[in-house]
């Protein structure tokens, strides 16, 4: 039976690859920070599909973190066949007013831990001649977005880029775009999200189950949903410069919910 790592596994996108997951069949690795609701969540999983379920607390911000999960990652007692880096959060403020060391801390989650976490699993997988890895970033990769679009359009050419390096081994990485997906990223934030049109929401079982068919498909790029796959469309023909003010204004009113 094929073992999946989810990092970020508790809430919204993470915890719905979790569901589907072990609905097909797979046993677990949840890798979140909350042990409290890793195991809650584990109870839950193994229950309801009758799969093994482990969880493994880890801060990804943190090197200690990381490298726990790399450990687990490179173990051969128990191979992942699937990891989905899904951890990830956005900060509250525009460019300098958000302080460096919350800068840095993302740009660790999103980028370095992935880097590693990826690194750690695709040799054991290219050995064996099958696997997969979701990297979860986002359409705010493709348009100015600040530190937080930077790190996925990171992501997104990182995964890309290894993808080419992969070709004929066997292992399948693809970056994983949806736009809003209602979780609990906005509250984490303080952003406020009055301003988002209602039709541009997702829904974050619908966003694994089209990002899993496109993994089945051998895409390395996917975009879950037809609406912002139009948007990005668009975005080509349209001025960087009124795109940059869009995008520095929808979903990132900042303040009390």
């Amino acid at each position: 039976m094929t073992t999946a790592l989810i990092t970020g596994s508790t809430a919204g996108i993470g915890a719905a690859f979790a569901r589907r997951l072990a609905a097909d069949g797979y046993d677990l690795v949840l890798v979140a920070r909350d042990s409290e609701r890793l195991r809650k969540q584990a109870r839950e999983l193994t229950d309801r599909h009758r799969i093994e379920a482990e969880v493994l607390s880890a801060d990804l911000a943190e090197d200690a973190g990381i490298a726990s999960v790399e450990a687990r990652l490179a173990s051969t007692d128990r191979p992942v066949g699937l990891l989905v880096n899904n951890a990830g959060f956005g900060n509250k403020g525009r460019y300098l007013e958000v302080p460096m060391a919350d800068e840095l801390r993302m740009l660790k989650v999103h980028c370095e831990a992935v880097l590693r976490l990826t690194s750690a699993a695709v040799p054991g997988m290219r050995d064996r001649g099958r696997g997969g890895v979701i990297n979860v970033a986002s359409v705010a990769a493709f348009v100015p977005r600040g530190t937080y679009g930077a790190s996925k359009a990171w992501v997104v050419q990182f995964t890309q880029g290894i993808a080419k390096d992969l070709t004929g081994t066997g292992v399948r990485p693809m970056a994983l775009c949806p736009g809003f997906v209602r979780t609990e990223f906005h509250s984490r934030a303080g952003m406020g999200t009055d301003n988002i049109p209602s039709w541009m929401w997702l829904d974050a079982d619908r966003v694994v189950d089209a990002g899993l068919a496109d993994l089945a498909k051998g895409k390395t790029l996917s975009v879950p949903d037809p609406r912002y796959k139009a948007l990005l469309g668009a975005s080509k023909l349209v001025p960087r410069g009124m795109l940059g003010k869009v995008s520095s204004t929808t979903g990132r009113k900042y303040g009390p919910q």
